[in-house]
């Protein structure tokens, strides 16, 4: 079965946005390619996609504005994010829908966040650590990834997608 994940994918200008903040190589922190940003807003695993589908079809999506920054910071002390909030009631929505398929939910609170790089325990901070970052958009869908990893990193693909309301 695929690994799968529920998210919201920035639109172009954001995406340009965030590639005018640093990403030098360093050793130990690797960044993650452009085209493979999201907000996850509820991570599946290994299940199957069809569950997700049915969950998913005909549901009244929440209106959302994401909303970028203030800055880049560090979650878990190995992941360089970009905040984003505005997701909550969207995030809380997915996750109702599909709660009896794969993965239990989390049982904390939704913190939305766009990963920027993976850091290794040893690596230095990233010089994009601590810019600032404003910005907002208009989500238009919910999408379906499927996720496969790779040894140099994960591979996403875009499996469907949901429209939220007007």
């Amino acid at each position: 079965m695929p690994r799968l994940f529920l998210a919201v994918v920035p639109p172009d200008d954001v995406v340009s946005e965030l590639m005018s903040l640093p990403r030098k190589d360093a050793r130990g922190v690797r960044f993650v390619a452009p085209e493979n940003w999201h907000v996850t807003l509820r991570f599946l695993g290994d299940t199957d996609v069809g569950h997700v589908v049915d969950a998913m079809d005909g549901a009244d999506l929440p209106t959302a504005t994401a909303t970028l920054g203030p800055g880049v910071d560090v979650l878990s002390e190995r992941t360089l994010v970009v905040p984003v909030a505005g997701l909550e009631e969207l995030a809380a929505t997915v996750t109702g829908l599909t709660r009896d398929i794969g993965e239990p939910p989390a049982r904390r609170s939704f913190h939305g966040h766009l990963t920027l790089a993976r850091l290794k325990r040893d690596a230095r901070l990233p010089s994009a650590m601590g810019a600032l970052v404003r910005g907002c958009f208009e989500v238009d869908e919910v999408v379906l990834v499927r996720s496969r990893l790779d040894p140099g990193g994960a591979r996403y693909e875009v499996v469907t997608g949901w429209p939220l309301r007007r």
